[in-house]
């Protein structure tokens, strides 16, 4: 398939790069900082979105900024693929523009220039790796995820803020220098190329290397790519809850984890291929493996009175749903999984801009002391109730599609084990969210609870999470938008 060049591209990763630099400029006045943000987040989304005429007509687009040597060069590439997260992404920025202000000012929070800098470099990483046309430009843009998201995970500058920081960019440098760099070396020196391939079937490794070697490639890949979330190498996101929840959205529905599963699944349709993935039984022992990070993820959320701790292993567990998705290899299970990429981050965003709201009004940080408070918070309440049961999959919320296509495609795999694996984690959704919605609507407050008495959050907070609640239940009714970009990947 011929690819057009396409300066949309280039722009669309330098909006973010270059409203970062405004925002640095603008200092310390809050509005003129705030507008820049704005600015750039509505200029990357209305680039992105003039994008989806060409990739939903069948298109890839292209467009090369340089060379270093024949088949590796700096590229980007928007395709059907990139677009499920690009559309996401960029959308989302422009809400959390608004809640991260309402966020900041309302707990006087320090650094905020620099805060909003780096959270304008998050995203141009992120972009950066939707839009990456081969592995080298993927780990390029992977490595500016992680090193502009420290200052973020150190916000408070506390022995908390920066032991967590440590552990986050220790965990994401270290496999990916230790496992995705020597493999990315090893895959270009074997096929010449770290082109990603124009069909999910082949993969760009040439036939006669020995099976062992893609197997060992393989899962450099799968580990290296740690801001997936998969156990073992998960301990860096509830370690970088020390963060403000803004960043906890960004790190936990956005930016992070999504660039993680994104990549992994990148490299596994387009590197390796579907073909070699079913050859080497690659893709059912994948599936398997992501199941214990599936059920053990859920069975700790349980556990967990802090409400962001609960959400963080939630999403533990809610990202190898999109891996075990495409592992599975039918096009029914890797449409479900691909379009559970936006499906999670709509929700989760939610999830945990609920959770700040709670905090900036009440500073109350668990379940246990949120008695009553839904009855004083309806809205903030009612979106986290919304968004929790597109996590469990309950019609008509977005989950509910996800989780039936994977269930549909576990079937057609014929691996009646994932199914239940499926059926059970839903479940175990169900016991960890439901105490959260029961909890604050018919607890009662602890006695003399001044909290009790307080109201919702600000506007500036309360408008996005009831907008992205509503989204998570538009795409449940109405998914054929993301459906139709998640079936072009694998038809």
């Amino acid at each position: 398939m011929e690819a057009s060049p396409d300066i949309r591209l280039l722009l669309a990763i330098l909006a973010p790069l270059l409203g970062a630099g405004l925002v640095m400029a603008a200092g310390k006045r809050p509005n003129l900082r705030e507008g820049v943000s704005l600015l750039a987040a509505l200029v990357l989304f209305g680039l992105v979105a003039s994008l989806l005429p060409a990739v939903l007509a069948g298109e890839e687009l292209r467009y090369t900024l340089f060379e270093l040597l024949p088949g590796l060069s700096f590229t980007l590439r928007a395709d059907a693929l990139s677009m499920i997260f690009a559309v996401a992404a960029s959308f989302l920025w422009v809400l959390t523009v608004f809640y991260a202000a309402g966020y900041m000012r309302g707990l006087k929070e320090h650094a905020q220039t620099r805060f909003n800098t780096c959270f304008a470099l998050a995203i141009f990483g992120a972009i950066g790796c939707a839009f990456s046309d081969n592995l080298l430009t993927l780990y390029l843009f992977y490595e500016i995820v992680s090193v502009c998201t420290y200052p973020l995970v150190a916000h408070h500058q506390d022995g908390e803020g920066y032991e967590g920081a440590k552990k986050y960019l220790t965990y994401l440098t270290t496999t990916a220098k230790g496992l995705i760099l020597p493999a990315m070396v090893l895959i270009y020196v074997l096929s010449g190329t770290l082109d990603f391939a124009t069909e999910v079937q082949t993969g760009i490794l040439p036939a006669g290397v020995h099976n062992a070697v893609i197997v060992g490639l393989y899962v450099c890949c799968l580990l290296g790519f740690a801001k997936n979330g998969v156990m073992p190498l998960h301990n860096w996101l509830p370690s970088a809850m020390v963060a403000p929840t803004p960043v906890s959205a960004l790190l936990h529905a956005v930016a992070v984890v999504k660039v993680g599963v994104f990549s992994t699944v990148r490299v596994m349709l387009y590197v390796f291929g579907a073909d070699t993935m079913e050859r080497l039984n690659l893709g059912i022992a994948t599936a398997w493996f992501v199941s214990i990070t599936i059920l053990v993820g859920s069975i700790v959320a349980l556990s967990k009175d802090n409400l962001k701790a609960r959400l963080a292993y939630s999403t533990v567990s809610q990202l190898s749903y999109i891996i075990l998705g495409v592992a599975l290899l039918t096009p029914t299970a890797v449409a479900g999984g691909l379009i559970h990429i936006a499906i999670h981050a709509f929700a989760k965003i939610t999830l945990f801009f609920c959770a700040g709201a709670i905090y900036v009004a009440t500073h109350k940080k668990n379940i246990s002391e949120l008695g009553g408070l839904g009855r004083r918070m309806p809205w903030t309440f009612g979106a986290f109730a919304l968004a929790a049961l597109s996590m469990i999959g309950v019609p008509p919320v977005g989950g509910f599609i996800s989780k039936l296509y994977l269930l549909v495609g576990a079937l057609d795999a014929g691996t009646i084990g994932i199914l239940v694996v499926l059926i059970v984690s839903s479940i175990l959704n169900a016991a960890y969210f439901v105490p959260v919605i029961y909890h604050g609507f018919f607890g009662q407050p602890p006695a003399g609870d001044i909290a009790a008495h307080h109201g919702e959050a600000p506007l500036s907070m309360v408008i996005p999470l009831c907008l992205t609640a509503v989204i998570s239940v538009l795409i449940g009714v109405f998914p054929d938008f993301f459906m139709q970009l998640a079936s072009a990947v694998m038809p």
